[in-house]
């Protein structure tokens, strides 16, 4: 098919299918499918409201003509069977953060306002899971239309856990083959073709003594602390708040110090403000903290002291990727113990063991211990690969720009397959109105039309992938 016909195909398509999937987007979104593993069972094995998501993701996928599967509620799939068993791939997920504060709107009822969609999922990433079954069912008509197979087998991989711990792929690897392209529609266009790695630890502090009663901060490790507090043995009237620590007396000889900062993405902090680290320099330098203490704060000082990992002696840089970041995420205060996780977006010229020897040695030396919770190796798929390359060519082409695949800090499902990347569809170039929440944001939304033109951009797209030998 010219390429002329294939995308005014792909437009008349869009348009044609465009109220089911708003429908299919909003049914998603109703369900809150946060991660609990409390009610977790052997069938559901990321909780009820996750299993319910999956299991409406793959009647979708059923009605729309897709040989669909849910593999024992860890992950699901639906294929467009192609003459061969080798696989061009998507991978979406139905999975959400939680919707945290701040919302203007329902965050579980979808809002459709001036060409815009709202809702906790929208962007990240029920929406772009419906334009993937879409993809396919594009596909699908086509087959059934004309009767001739697909060169390989489409797949939709239905994810369930990726904003957690990515169970649900490593459960699939597992047990199925790697496809031999796959894109994640649940990032940025115009792709991204290579991921840092990924590492996260947990600094213990040895017992203390009760002068810090209480430290907690941060919500995730994943992310810069944007406030934090510490519950102290100290004389009010002699402490001075700043213009983002608050000094408030709690009786009985307790004060409560407040720390309001600027939060980001663990993968992108510059311009943030660590509220933890705000309360480790106020600690230290008003003498808040007994003698037991003091080298944990004093380690905890290195870990704030930088974003690039030069304070914890790990700054690294290559010429694939932007230098390394490493940030403080959680403080809390557990059994007599702090425990502070850091959190580090790593290049290829450094290891995660390495890492680990470095930062371990700085943590013996304050009378710390460090536990590894995660270390992923970097992931990159070369940018002049024909695949890569024919999803960037349909990207620039229906934007008119001249964009090149790029590396991020961040982790999507993409850096577990064998080839591939993060390929839209949301569009920095493209940006939302200030109303327009980000992902994992109060408002979350995405436009109408941008989802449209990722769609046609996804269909022509895999067309190109149907023409190259894999």
């Amino acid at each position: 098919m010219a390429d002329e016909e294939l995308k005014a195909e792909a437009k008349a398509f869009v348009e044609e299918n465009w109220e089911d999937i708003v429908s299919d987007i909003e049914a998603l979104v109703a369900i809150r499918s946060v991660e609990d593993m409390e009610h977790a069972t052997e069938e559901m094995p990321y909780g009820p409201a996750p299993y319910e998501a999956l299991s409406l993701g793959v009647s979708i996928a059923e009605r729309l003509g897709l040989d669909a599967h849910n593999c024992g509620g860890h992950i699901g799939y639906a294929d467009v069977a192609g003459d061969s068993e080798k696989q061009i791939a998507m991978i979406a997920h139905t999975d959400i953060v939680p919707e945290g504060s701040g919302w203007s709107y329902d965050p579980f009822k979808m809002t459709r306002k001036d060409g815009y969609l709202i809702g906790r999922g929208v962007l990240d990433d029920k929406g772009p899971f419906v334009l993937e079954l879409y993809t396919a069912k594009f596909f699908a008509d086509r087959v059934a239309r004309d009767g001739r197979r697909l060169p390989y087998t489409i797949r939709c991989i239905i994810g369930n856990n990726e904003e957690t711990e990515m169970r649900d792929v490593e459960w699939y690897l597992e047990n199925y083959p790697q496809p031999e392209f796959l894109f994640s529609p649940d990032a940025d266009f115009p792709l991204i073709c290579g991921e840092k790695g990924g590492y996260s630890a947990t600094i213990r502090s040895g017992k203390v003594s009760d002068v810090i009663v209480d430290f907690e901060g941060g919500t995730v490790g994943n992310a810069v602390a944007g406030e934090a507090t510490a519950l102290v043995r100290a004389d009010a009237s002699k402490l001075s708040g700043t213009d983002r620590i608050d000094v408030e007396d709690a009786g009985d000889g307790l004060v409560r110090l407040s720390a309001h900062g600027i939060g980001a993405h663990a993968a992108m902090p510059a311009g943030s403000i660590n509220a933890i680290g705000l309360l480790v320099d106020y600690l230290l330098d008003n003498g808040i903290y007994s003698e037991a203490e003091k080298p944990f704060l004093e380690m905890e000082r290195l870990v704030f002291a930088t974003t690039d990992g030069s304070s914890l002696n790990i700054a690294a840089e290559d010429d694939l990727f932007d230098p390394l970041t490493c940030i403080g995420g959680t403080i809390r205060t557990k059994d007599g113990m702090f425990e502070q996780t850091i959190d580090s977006r790593y290049p290829t010229s450094i290891t995660g063991d390495e890492i680990t020897r470095r930062v371990g040695e700085l943590c013996e030396a304050h009378g710390c211990t460090l536990t590894v919770d995660l270390d992923m190796v970097p992931f990159s798929t070369d940018p002049e690969s024909d695949g890569i390359q024919a999803l960037v060519r349909t990207y620039n082409e229906y934007t008119g720009r001249n964009d090149k695949p790029f590396t991020i800090g961040g982790g999507t499902y993409a850096r577990h397959f064998k080839a591939g990347g993060a390929f839209g569809p949301n569009d920095p170039n493209f940006p939302m109105p200030d109303w327009v929440g980000a992902e994992h944001s109060a408002d979350e939304g995405f436009s109408e039309e941008q989802f449209k033109r990722a769609l046609e951009i996804y269909i022509v797209s895999v067309a190109r992938l149907m023409e190259l030998e894999f």
